[in-house]
């Protein structure tokens, strides 16, 4: 007797259609750079009288170092003129007097830090903090003021001006503030400032029994030394394809019963890439990522394994261990947002241990294979 048993192979024959194309990826690289600052503007003092009479011009000289895409140093030299009043009765008593106030503040990079390192933006937003002298002179016109008062009025035993000084003083001050850039050119860009100063009480002279402050708003220019970056075409790998061939043979054989072949599932790769410092997947890269997801749907009986690395030349040992666990647990979370259980995920954080590209940044990299 003669039977026509279809038996069915469903195949996964791996078949590279498509094997290993390359498409490239712009990444920009950091470089550590010195830069110099020139900036004009105005003061105003906080004081008692009205605002137009506390305000007057101020101007900056500086220099500093960005040592990576987030944080930096500044030395600045701040100068020209504080302004300082009170009111007696109907009466406003005003002076003012010179300074020079060099400072040192360390600076964030606000908008790498929430955006990312992306050197072509048309603005950034710096903070920075930092501590300084004020070193202040010429204020005759604050002797003169009291002078005047103790004239206009009976004081009695209140003494006008008690921190009045002459000579020249250095006080110690604090400063915080914003720095708002515009880049004009790779290396040139326009920027405004507004920062804040804190100082001892006697420093306009009055006794107050609280600190002295100021108020700077600047405008002007910053220039880069060398270049703020490198751009280079980093190359990811182009997805490949899974073709499944359903292969139908017809067999002659004497009627028994049929074994059941099961399909026979090969594994499969993706490497996952990433930019420098960064464990984010990008929209070319999360491709692969639902790639993993489609095939894991399609096999319930696979598992995938996640291996996170980092490349070597950059970073430290601690450091490139904990980028590389996140750049697999990244991979992990988006393939359970996908649909996949956690029970089918495991992670391992490589560090830059093992570095399974010859090229550095290729070692940037989530290895996931399906088993």
């Amino acid at each position: 007797m003669k039977f026509k048993n279809i038996l069915t192979s469903a195949l996964a024959v791996v078949a590279c259609i498509s094997a290993s194309a390359q498409t490239t990826e712009t990444v920009y690289e950091f470089n550590p750079h010195w830069y110099i600052q020139g900036q004009v503007g105005a003061q105003y003092t906080l004081g008692e009288i009205k605002a137009k009479d506390l305000n007057s011009l101020n101007a900056q000289l500086g220099g500093g170092y960005q040592f990576n895409e987030l944080f930096g140093l500044r030395l600045s030299v701040n100068a020209w003129q504080s302004k300082a009043g009170m009111e007696v009765a109907d009466a406003s008593y005003a002076w003012k007097w010179s300074y020079v106030a060099p400072s040192l503040d360390a600076t964030l990079d606000l908008t790498n830090l929430f955006g990312g390192f992306n050197p072509e933006r048309l603005v950034s937003v710096n903070v920075f903090a930092g501590l300084g002298a004020n070193i202040a002179f010429n204020n005759s016109a604050a002797a003169d003021a009291k002078e005047q008062l103790m004239s206009d009025y009976d004081m009695g035993d209140y003494e006008p001006l008690a921190y009045l000084w002459d000579g020249t003083k250095a006080y110690m001050k604090a400063s915080f503030g914003t720095m708002v850039d515009f880049n004009v050119t790779e290396r040139l860009s326009i920027g405004l400032e507004m920062s804040s100063n804190v100082l001892s009480d006697k420093y306009n002279s009055k006794k107050a029994h609280n600190s002295d402050w100021y108020f700077n708003t600047l405008v002007g220019v910053k220039y880069a030394f060398g270049n703020k970056y490198t751009k280079r075409s980093v190359p990811t790998e182009q997805p490949t394809k899974v073709v499944e061939r359903v292969i139908e043979k017809v067999v002659e054989a004497p009627a028994q019963p049929v074994e059941e072949v099961k399909p026979v599932v090969q594994e499969m790769r993706r490497d996952v890439f990433f930019t420098i410092n960064k464990s984010a997947i990008s929209d070319v890269e999360m491709v692969k990522v639902n790639e993993i997801a489609e095939f894991m749907k399609a096999n319930a009986d696979t598992k995938v394994t996640i291996s996170g690395y980092a490349d070597k030349s950059t970073g430290n040992t601690s450091i490139n261990e904990l980028l590389s666990k996140r750049r697999a647990e990244i991979v992990a979370e988006a393939l359970k947002d996908l649909g996949i259980e956690a029970s089918r995920i495991a992670t391992v954080a490589m560090g830059d241990s093992e570095q399974p590209y010859e090229k550095a940044e290729l070692n940037r990299v989530s290895i996931c294979i399906v088993k």
